[in-house]
């Protein structure tokens, strides 16, 4: 096989058609970027930002109008050391930033939560899609949930739960061992009744993960094209940037932006980014090197 023949299949991306918001629309044609709203008083990047929903909500409508795709609304830290968030207090923070969103005929929004009575909640206020770090293994409800209302619905990967998942986290080959417990996670949730086209896999960059697997997940992308799903990945001001960098997370602008690009020429289908006027012109120019690979 020569150099350029590898050079096209390397550049080839599956579309995968998903419904969303009662339409079918298409995952593979361009990459969608994801904008990150935390609504949380200590996210690891952008904590305690917004004093109210007000301004939540005008921050949602300010990452669409930046070229947002979607914006995923969070209420729980999944940073190192983070305390859990009662059910009642992440419903208070996230619904009336959905439902102001929706009042204003915003683009698609996805609820980052584990938490099925949430995700519920969520999904009544206005939101389209299910974004669950546990995959649905914290919460027995959520894959149930996710099958009666048939939204699409983030499978990411991770080990353990928030307190524990950083702890000295091993795997004797990250990459295919990620591979196996996401096809597993998939399984589980088809089993549940969740329709599979309308899932989406995350391999968990910097979650349960050191720099090192973060890196190599980064740098064998394209393997898990094996898993026959739309890819998500939000490697945005994570610590493996730091690792390499030394910069703290408001100084990862630069690292985020070689991530993105990388793993968009990789072939994932959405990133999930805190930057999303930068990462949008980010996401242009890697999607037309890859048209003219």
């Amino acid at each position: 096989m020569t150099g350029e023949t590898e050079g096209i299949i390397e550049a080839t991306r599956k579309r995968y058609r998903i419904r969303l918001r009662g339409a079918e629309v298409w995952l593979g044609e361009r990459t969608w970027v994801m904008g990150v709203l935390n609504v949380t008083p200590d996210s690891f990047s952008d904590g305690a930002r917004f004093a109210s929903s007000e301004d939540a909500i005008a921050a949602g409508l300010a990452l669409f109008e930046a070229g947002a795709d979607i914006v995923d609304v969070g209420g729980e830290s999944t940073r190192p050391g983070a305390r859990p968030v009662a059910v009642d207090e992440e419903l208070r923070r996230v619904v009336p930033v959905i439902e102001g969103l929706r009042r204003c005929a915003a683009g698609p929004l996805s609820i980052d939560t584990s938490k099925a009575a949430v995700a519920r909640a969520a999904l009544d206020a206005g939101a389209d899609v299910v974004n669950d770090v546990s995959g649905f293994r914290f919460d027995a409800a959520m894959a149930p949930l996710v099958a009666e209302r048939g939204v699409p619905a983030v499978l990411m990967h991770l080990r353990g739960d928030f307190a524990s998942m950083h702890r000295d986290p091993r795997y004797a080959d990250v990459v295919s061992e990620v591979a196996a417990e996401l096809r597993g996670m998939l399984a589980f949730a088809e089993q549940a009744g969740v329709l599979r086209e309308q899932l989406i896999v995350d391999p968990g960059i910097g979650f349960s993960k050191d720099a090192a697997h973060s890196l190599a997940l980064m740098r064998r992308l394209e393997e898990l094209r094996a898993l026959d799903r739309p890819l998500l990945v939000g490697p945005s001001r994570k610590r493996f940037i730091g690792a390499v960098l030394g910069r703290d997370s408001g100084e990862r602008v630069f690292g985020t932006a070689a991530a993105v690009a990388a793993a968009v020429i990789k072939g994932v289908h959405v990133v999930r980014v805190h930057d999303v006027a930068e990462m949008k012109d980010v996401v242009r120019m890697a999607d037309a090197i890859r048209e003219a690979a």
